[in-house]
């Protein structure tokens, strides 16, 4: 007979139901601009009303259908404890949902692993790569993400390695990131190591990751690829990309709880990834020996299946489709403001919901911190500083599925306003 603490733990039958209950308002692909629709998805966030939230690419707000889920996992947890956790969760539990997390990547269940988020894949991508030596050269980008950077920087010092950074120019074209990443692996012939982000955390732009990979592949140049701000927000498989290894989060555009990412390695490149801090818990040729996070949130991860199911029924293509346009909402009300630049080009396939903007000529820190707070403090509006581009520092603005329409137009004419002195 199964255990009940097996079926309650797995199963979430409760669950099952509640997101059954929303599979006819999925059942049909809906258009991009059909607001009834996407009202209706909306009704499944909890929102506050206390001010308009454009900041949603740090991590996404739970459906309320995997939110209560979660609830009742932490329920479910508190009251059966370690039993649940030891007889049941950490063997059987754990991989059913790491074979369920592999299916929707696109990849065989042995080459990925469950993390507390994309920092900690990637930190561990990159601080246990083997190949690089001295004398090596390890490149990114100016637009990567600070802690990765930080990594790379890290591994090249405990190598012996150099760092060569690559500055992505404004304004970005495809053609303009394509030559300043081959002209970086080209003035350095010892590359070994390139990290390269999906979608930037600080300007919204889509890399051609499949195009920049093969070059550097071309060249013997290894590349490691976060997807942290892009998975789930644009329509693709972990194998597009071309990538031996792959960090990425399930808690921002997926909408599962905090604390949650995957690592990803092809097989055949797992020995060129070193165990993780000497784990002893699986075979060097288990991928999750690569990862030694200690006690997991059992509960977020006993929570992966409702966020997954909820996301496929809205349809990644869907999705996807949507915040494109919610972008291009407020985007193509201020591009004709005279003193406003947009940082990302509107280019199919370059931007996805995430675009940055900065009053022209103001581009230092300070300016920036400064415009958000304003937008926050006058407009209620929040939104966030970002730092690092070329030219210069930046405001983030990213619209989420209940986002409406009447919001951007109160962040237009609060643009509208501030660019006019």
């Amino acid at each position: 007979m199964t255990d009940p603490l097996t079926r309650r733990a797995f199963l979430h039958g409760t669950a099952v139901a509640a997101l059954a209950a929303s599979q006819e308002l999925y059942a049909q692909p809906a258009a991009a601009d059909d607001e009834s629709h996407w009202r209706a998805v909306a009704a499944h966030y909890d929102v506050s009303a206390d001010f308009v939230n454009l900041e949603n690419a740090y991590y996404g707000i739970m459906g309320r259908p995997v939110a209560d889920d979660f609830k009742r996992n932490i329920d479910t947890l508190n009251r059966d404890n370690s039993r649940l956790l030891r007889q049941s969760f950490d063997g059987d539990g754990t991989e059913a949902i790491r074979l369920r997390l592999a299916r929707h990547l696109g990849v065989p269940v042995d080459e990925i692993a469950l993390t507390r988020g994309a920092t900690e894949s990637l930190q561990n991508l990159i601080s246990n790569y083997r190949p690089l030596r001295k004398g090596d050269t390890a490149v990114y980008g100016d637009l990567d993400y600070d802690a990765m950077q930080y990594a790379m920087n890290d591994l090249a010092e405990r190598r012996g390695a150099r760092v060569a950074i690559v500055r992505v120019p404004e304004p970005a074209t495809r053609q303009g990131v394509l030559d300043a990443y081959e002209r970086t692996l080209r003035a350095n012939p010892r590359a070994r190591l390139l990290l390269l982000t999906h979608i930037s955390h600080r300007t919204g732009l889509v890399f051609p990751v499949a195009d920049i990979t093969r070059m550097a592949k071309r060249r013997g140049v290894d590349v490691i690829v976060d997807v942290a701000q892009s998975w789930g927000q644009l329509d693709y498989r972990l194998p597009d990309l071309q990538a031996d290894f792959v960090g990425g989060n399930l808690h921002k555009w997926i909408g599962a709880p905090l604390g949650l990412g995957f690592i990803h390695i092809r097989k055949e490149r797992l020995a060129d990834i070193g165990v993780h801090l000497g784990d002893r818990d699986y075979e060097r040729d288990d991928i999750r020996s690569r990862v030694h996070s200690g006690t997991l949130n059992s509960a977020a991860v006993m929570t992966i299946p409702a966020a997954l199911r909820l996301h496929e029924e809205i349809g990644t293509a869907a999705k996807g489709a949507r915040l494109r346009y919610l972008r291009d909402y407020w985007v193509g009300r201020v591009r004709p403001l005279g003193n406003v630049d947009i940082l990302t080009p509107d280019v199919d396939g370059m931007y996805g919901t995430v675009t940055s903007f900065r009053l022209r000529g103001q581009g230092t820190r300070e300016q920036n911190v400064a415009l958000a707070r304003r937008l926050m403090d006058q407009f209620g509006i929040f939104t966030v500083a970002r730092h690092g581009p070329v030219g210069g520092s930046c405001v983030r603005v990213t619209p989420a599925l209940f986002t409406q329409p009447a919001q951007l137009d109160h962040l237009v004419a609060a643009l509208r306003q501030i660019a006019a002195g």
